[in-house]
């Protein structure tokens, strides 16, 4: 029995330019042919098609396939790695799944980590302290997000002179920043007490706390204006200040 291109493209449930692509690329021999010219393909040459598209379904690439050959009916070793690699493949969606059905039921936020913090906790924070959050977060270790974590979602309510800093103006007066700092100091003092393993919340970042303290700055520069600025500095140096003295901290 002899068959066309056609007719065994048809056969193997292929194509005839998959068939021709097969003869180019040297995966399947070509056959002999007829006194008209017209290929005459045979029974060895309906198998070979067949493994074809049954290996490439089973989702192994053309050069894979070449590299089984064409003696190896049941190459065991590259349908174990195929195997695996699809398990691996699965876990990957599984879990992709599972985060997305968090996100929908949670709407979570899609720029934090999962499980970082719960939606409403974010939903408080200003533009400016949410996008700081998420650098800090691509920068942070495992131990520094999980006490970062801890502290935004129980962070005290801001106080009304602590809330004056987000609209504080990138010209306001000294006085104006000397009454912002009045309050905020306090205000962060008690929570750096209520959550003391933030202070080494670089401890273990991946690239070392150079790297974190470089990008964090680098990133207030651009989300707080000159003003924000200065009182946080200030505000940092007072609580620096009281750190080194003796019996404090």
């Amino acid at each position: 029995m002899a068959w066309s291109t056609r007719e065994i493209a048809e056969l193997a449930g292929t194509s005839l330019r998959a068939v021709r692509h097969y003869h180019q690329i040297g995966l399947l021999a070509e056959p002999d042919r007829r006194n008209n010219g017209y290929k005459q393909y045979g029974a060895a040459h309906l198998v070979r098609l067949v493994r074809i598209k049954r290996l490439t379904d089973l989702g192994f690439s053309l050069p894979q396939i070449a590299a089984m050959g064409d003696a190896d009916e049941h190459p065991e070793e590259a349908l174990r790695a195929l195997d695996d690699e699809l398990a691996a493949k699965i876990e990957r969606i599984q879990s992709a799944r599972a985060e997305l059905g968090a996100l929908l039921h949670d709407s979570a936020p899609t720029d934090l980590p999962p499980n970082f913090v719960r939606p409403d906790t974010v939903a408080k924070l200003s533009d400016s302290d949410r996008s700081l959050v998420v650098v800090m977060t691509r920068v942070l270790g495992p131990r520094g997000l999980a006490d970062y974590g801890k502290l935004l979602e129980n962070v005290p309510d801001e106080p009304a002179g602590v809330l004056a800093f987000d609209d504080l103006p990138a010209d306001a007066d000294e006085s104006t920043r000397r009454e912002l700092v009045g309050h905020l100091v306090p205000y962060l003092r008690a929570v750096l007490a209520a959550h003391p393993g933030v202070r080494e919340s670089r401890a273990d970042a991946p690239k070392g706390p150079g790297h974190f303290d470089r990008t964090v700055a680098a990133a207030m520069s651009e989300l707080y204006n000159d003003a924000q600025l200065d009182v946080m500095r200030r505000a940092r140096e007072i609580l620096r200040a009281e750190e080194a003295e003796p019996g404090t901290g």
